[in-house]
């Protein structure tokens, strides 16, 4: 019996990577969209999305059959955090979404002129993912724990580039729906980093039993 949950327990460590897979590339593949003007690159990422929505179903049933068969209560915690992380690599498959989006209607129009480092925020964003998902998969609360002040750097990078298209907007008005497209791109990849952030709690948890989302340290 022991032996059969724990191959259960694999066998969702790994369905939940290979969403972790997808989501991730999704980001990629939106950004490349947005900013190389690719709108059939654009179309595929809404394809991908529903790919993301199935696997969060499939882990939840997963999730649920051993649920049923859980002995311990560490093995609890472990289902309901991946139950969880699932949910969080959803959310970062719709805001992938979102700036595909935004990628097909900017594909219509004229480019911006603007320099703004979408990809390194988003390089900054995916590498928070990952790491939380390494230390979820490593059982490292120490190294979720580092992860989560690095929101902070997105944050203020996020602040920034709104700052920088403010003011392109002001000087340059004929562009303020091209760049308003710009700021919702911009601030899915902030939330994206702060769902990279929500699955380090949740490790957090996991490891040391102790509910960190809504403390001051935080």
């Amino acid at each position: 019996m022991e032996n059969h949950f724990e191959l259960g327990l694999d066998a969702l460590r790994q369905k939940l990577l290979l969403m972790a897979s997808h989501a991730e590339n999704s980001v990629n593949q939106a950004v490349q969209a947005f900013m190389q003007r690719d709108h059939d690159l654009a179309l595929r990422v809404k394809d991908d999305d529903d790919v993301i929505d199935r696997f969060e179903i499939e882990i939840d049933e997963m999730a649920i059959q051993l649920l049923t068969k859980a002995p311990l209560a560490t093995n609890l915690r472990l289902v309901t955090v991946a139950m969880k992380i699932s949910q969080n690599l959803e959310r970062i498959g719709d805001e992938a979404t979102k700036i595909a989006k935004r990628a097909r209607d900017l594909s219509q129009e004229p480019p911006v002129k603007i320099n703004l480092d979408l990809p390194r925020m988003a390089g900054m964003s995916l590498a928070m993912v990952k790491d939380a998902l390494d230390s979820f998969v490593h059982r490292d609360p120490v190294a979720a724990r580092a992860i989560i002040p690095r929101d902070k750097e997105v944050d203020a990078l996020n602040k920034q580039m709104h700052q920088s298209l403010a003011q392109h907007m002001m000087e340059n008005p004929d562009t303020i729906a091209r760049c308003l497209s710009w700021i919702v791109a911009t601030k899915s990849l902030e939330r994206i980093a702060d769902h990279a952030k929500n699955i380090a709690e949740e490790v957090v948890y996991l490891c040391d039993a102790q509910d960190i989302r809504h403390t001051l340290k935080n």
